[in-house]
């Protein structure tokens, strides 16, 4: 079984869409999205500066066309039959949505900027960040995380939780890090998926209830708990909860193992769930999809499958 994931924000980086925009229909597709979100991406995907791409309004709405985009080329010529499900983390998970049937892509970009543009201003309320906990007992660092009036916000697997809030506690985190472990911090603008966030989803529950949301075509997992989700209207509800509450991609990762999975593909701009499913997922083959020139071995991986 294929599993198909699409990352989060974090993982762009300058001109990572330039080779994609060498073939027409790639940036066809592209233009096509600017023009739903009222932005150029692009210019965000080859020109624009690591600061420009970093801004939370910016670089969510990115992300999912990178996704939206290397999808359309993945599960073409009778192969989205052969996929076994659908994933995302984070903002990852509308593009997951669209892949999966659950909101069309124009609803799904229209999301992903109201979505950037809610969690943009939540995080310029109170001046927040983020950073990786790489190694270490996970009691020992929840419980320094207590201490400090940190959050846990990403659970992802492999030893690597990301934590969220003030300034100043992530600092005395990294001057004083648990045993055992090392502390990243991370290039994004605010204390995602914790309680700093709660005005964005009071503002995405409105924008949703006007979204029109069908029942996954395909298999597709929750960043809430890991669970496989039936019903469309469930997804989106989690969707937009999830932005004020942990990821639990260490979950997610456990029911792919449980489902059986053969493969993970990791859509564009794509590395660092790979990197977690090498260590969470240890002995299962994967295929990070950063450019087109990455296609041929993902087509390989899903034919082989079957």
């Amino acid at each position: 079984m294929i599993v198909i994931v699409a990352p989060g924000q974090g993982s762009q980086t300058p001109g990572f869409l330039g080779p994609w925009l060498t073939e027409q229909r790639f940036r066809d597709q592209l233009d096509t999205i600017s023009h739903s979100v009222g932005m150029d991406l692009i210019a965000h995907g080859t020109t624009s500066d690591a600061d420009v791409i970093r801004d939370t309004k910016v670089a969510q709405p990115l992300i999912v066309a990178a996704g939206l985009i290397t999808a359309a080329a993945l599960l073409a010529d009778g192969r989205r039959e052969k996929v076994g499900g659908v994933a995302g983390h984070s903002v990852g998970e509308i593009t997951a949505a669209a892949v999966s049937g659950i909101l069309s892509e124009t609803d799904a970009v229209a999301f992903v900027r109201e979505r950037g543009s809610a969690m943009a201003d939540a995080a310029a309320l109170t001046p927040t960040g983020m950073s990786a906990v790489l190694g270490g007992d996970e009691a020992a660092v929840l419980h320094r995380l207590e201490e400090l009036d940190l959050s846990p916000a990403n659970f992802n697997g492999g030893g690597q939780i990301v934590v969220a809030g003030a300034l100043p506690a992530l600092s005395e985190l990294a001057a004083h890090p648990v045993l055992g472990t090392r502390v990243i911090p991370l290039q994004v603008a605010g204390a995602f998926h914790t309680h700093f966030m709660r005005p964005a989803v009071s503002r995405l529950e409105f924008f949703a209830s006007g979204l029109k949301k069908n029942d996954p075509s395909l298999p597709i997992w929750t960043n809430n708990d890991g669970s496989r989700v039936a019903e469309g209207s469930r997804f989106v509800e989690l969707m937009v909860g999830q932005v004020s509450s942990p990821v639990r991609w260490d979950r997610a990762m456990e029911a792919f193992a449980a489902a059986g999975v053969t493969g993970i593909i990791e859509l564009a701009p794509a590395g660092a769930l790979v990197g977690l499913a090498k260590r969470g997922l240890k002995g299962v083959p994967s295929v990070a999809v950063k450019t087109p020139d990455d296609l041929p071995a993902a087509f390989a991986m899903i034919d082989g499958d079957n």
